[in-house]
C-alpha cells in the first residue's frame, strides 16, 4: 500500500450519479484497507447544476478536501465541466471523461456513473471483481446486470448489452 494520498474528483451535473459513484469508490477503497475521506459539493445539483465529490485514500488521510493543484484523477461526466475544476488540477492530473466511452453502447444512460468507475478502474490496481462486489452491495439487485455491463464497458472489456 502506497503512503502517498491519491486524490480523485468526480464531477458532473445533479442527477448523473456522481454521489453514488463516489459512495461506491469510497466503500471499495475502505474494503481494500485504505484510509478514505470523502467530501461532496452539491451546489445547485437538484436543479441540474454542477456537483462534485472528492475521494482521497492512502495509508493515512488527514482531510477530505483535495488541496488545490493535487487532483490525481478528474472524472468528468461531461467534458464542459472541465473549466470549473481546471484550476485545481496539476501537472500530474489525469482527466478521464465520459466522451472516452461508447455512450451509445451503455445499457441505460443512468449507468454512466458506473461506466466511469470502469474507466477509473483501469488506473487503479484493484481487481475488477472487487469493484463488482462493491457495486452489487450498493446498487439495487434488479439493476446489477446493467451496471455490471456498464462497468465492463468502461473497462473496455466487451460491449454492454
Amino acid at each position: 500500500m502506497s503512503a502517498k494520498t491519491v486524490n480523485i474528483r468526480i464531477a458532473g451535473i445533479g442527477g448523473m450519479g456522481v454521489l453514488t459513484s463516489s459512495r461506491i469508490l469510497a466503500e471499495l477503497l475502505f474494503q481494500c484497507g485504505y484510509d478514505v475521506k470523502k467530501a461532496e459539493v452539491h451546489g445547485m445539483s437538484q436543479r441540474g447544476g454542477s456537483i462534485c465529490s472528492d475521494v482521497r485514500f492512502g495509508t493515512k488521510v488527514h482531510s477530505p478536501m483535495i488541496p488545490s493543484g493535487e487532483i490525481d484523477y478528474l472524472l468528468l461526466f461531461q467534458r464542459d465541466q472541465y473549466e470549473l475544476y481546471q484550476g485545481d488540477c496539476g501537472a500530474q492530473t489525469k482527466v478521464l471523461c465520459a466522451d472516452e466511452l461508447e455512450l451509445d453502447a451503455l445499457p441505460k444512460r443512468k449507468t454512466l456513473n458506473v461506466a466511469m468507475l470502469g474507466l477509473l478502474s483501469r488506473q487503479l490496481d484493484i481487481e475488477p471483481e472487487r469493484w463488482l462486489e462493491v457495486i452489487a452491495q450498493i446498487v439495487p439487485e434488479r439493476f446489477m446486470e446493467i451496471n455490471r455491463a456498464a462497468f465492463l464497458l468502461g473497462r473496455g472489456e466487451g460491449e454492454a448489452e
